[in-house]
């Protein structure tokens, strides 16, 4: 799967678990602002910056989806697979 498929349907994943994803230019901010889940207004969100390559959106984006409960979500086999090799990582950072 092509990097910008897999990451279309992590973000798909996401917003079927309630989480709205969305691209922002932080360099306009001024601050040091990290991608990341955020709460607003008691809405979940996950904020990417919209300069990082697409392989680090993946990376930031599965690192927080790995540790989500989303067993009871339709994932594709090849999503889900990419999705297990960050799980294995957060499994070790516990240890």
């Amino acid at each position: 799967m092509k990097p910008e498929q897999l990451y279309q349907e992590l973000r798909h994943l996401a917003e079927k678990l309630g989480v709205q994803v969305a691209e922002h230019n932080f360099r306009t901010t001024g601050i040091h602002v990290k991608s990341g889940y955020c709460k607003v207004k008691n809405k979940d969100h996950f904020i990417i910056d919209k300069h990082l390559r697409i392989n680090q959106k993946l990376e930031t984006l599965s690192e927080w989806l790995s540790g989500q409960p989303h067993e009871s979500v339709y994932v594709m086999p090849a999503v889900r697979e990419y999705l297990e090799r960050f799980n294995f990582n957060n499994n070790e950072k516990d240890s």
